[in-house]
């Protein structure tokens, strides 16, 4: 087998899924302002949806090739990689200080959706339209209580409205932004053709599952944006914006992108998810709900030790 064109396709498909994440990000964010959206609202939705664009894109990509194991399993390895690799790697590059006020809420919202997601793939076959519709419309509650709620509370207010600032720190024309954000999408769907097609050849070559090509390789690569995102925000002295961001992302994840996938086409459960990846979303889950709440420093050391929790995953899912 001539490997060269599998690995333009998956170098070629990450590629063009992290650069249009961030491309959908920043021309909707300039498109919004220029409507004299607030930066509370975009930062809410807009940025949080952006980023998790990538994760959209090979999800549907996947459920419509017929591939459930990469579709759920890219949420799932996407969701810890979030937490084990990119906080992790956050913590590394700048210690982060957390105000439990602005974050302990869309912790605990994020934990719900965790511990939900996870019973209903182990009671359900599927992720139903009905199914999908529920995590829908439980994340456009979220949204519409967490918009009103922060208009009163500044701590969380600040945080989202510097994540709107991060993606679009100069305002730029209105056919500019509007031709950013079509780019980015064009970007994001012939990425993610690339990266499920590369990712199902490598699969079947090298004997592996497609739930384990979800969780590693389409994760790690449907996640760069928020690698990067997170990483300019701690070298900018934001780590608190990196946190919130990463919670915003893995509560996108399930209700948004589980949701909207099982809308367009229903996923079956793989069968191959098993209790030690269920396990490992719980645990990633809930230590970071433990730093939002307990607030204080999460320093090197631990961001060290975050790390080597997700090199031993790896390790188990790859022998």
């Amino acid at each position: 087998m001539d490997w060269f064109p599998v690995a333009a396709s998956l170098a070629g498909g990450l590629v063009l899924l992290a650069l249009g994440g961030e491309f959908v990000v920043r021309g909707a964010v300039g498109v919004a302002r220029k409507f004299g959206i607030s930066e509370l609202m975009i930062g809410l939705t807009l940025v949080g949806f952006g980023t998790s664009s990538p994760e959209l894109a090979a999800s549907i990509n996947a459920a419509l090739a017929g591939s459930p194991g990469i579709a759920v399993g890219n949420v799932v390895g996407s969701n810890i990689s979030n937490v084990l690799l990119i906080f992790a790697l956050v913590a590394i590059v700048r210690p982060i200080t957390v105000d439990p006020k602005a974050l302990q809420r869309d912790g605990w919202v994020m934990l719900l959706a965790t511990l939900v997601f996870i019973a209903a793939a182990v009671v359900l076959d599927e992720f139903s339209r009905l199914t999908g519709a529920a995590f829908v419309a439980a994340l456009i509650g979220y949204l519409v209580f967490t918009y009103f709620a922060e208009r009163k509370s500044e701590p969380a207010a600040r945080i989202h409205e510097a994540d709107a600032q991060l993606h679009e720190p100069k305002p730029a024309p209105l056919w500019r932004s509007g031709a950013i954000a079509i780019v980015g999408l064009v970007m994001l769907v012939f990425g993610a053709d690339l990266l499920i097609g590369g990712a199902k050849t490598v699969a079947r070559a090298a004997g592996m599952s497609e739930t384990i090509i979800g969780l590693t390789i389409v994760a790690l690569g449907t996640s760069l944006p928020e690698l990067v995102t997170s990483v300019m925000a701690a070298l900018k002295g934001r780590s608190d914006v990196a946190f919130g961001g990463i919670i915003g992302s893995n509560i996108y994840n399930i209700l948004g992108i589980i949701g909207i996938t099982a809308l367009v086409q229903p996923i079956a459960v793989p069968v191959d998810l098993l209790a030690r990846d269920w396990a490992a979303l719980y645990v990633a889950t809930l230590l970071i709900v433990l730093h939002a709440n307990t607030g204080g420093r999460v320093n090197r050391l631990e961001g060290g030790f975050l790390l080597l929790h997700y090199v031993g995953y790896c390790w188990l899912l790859l022998n």
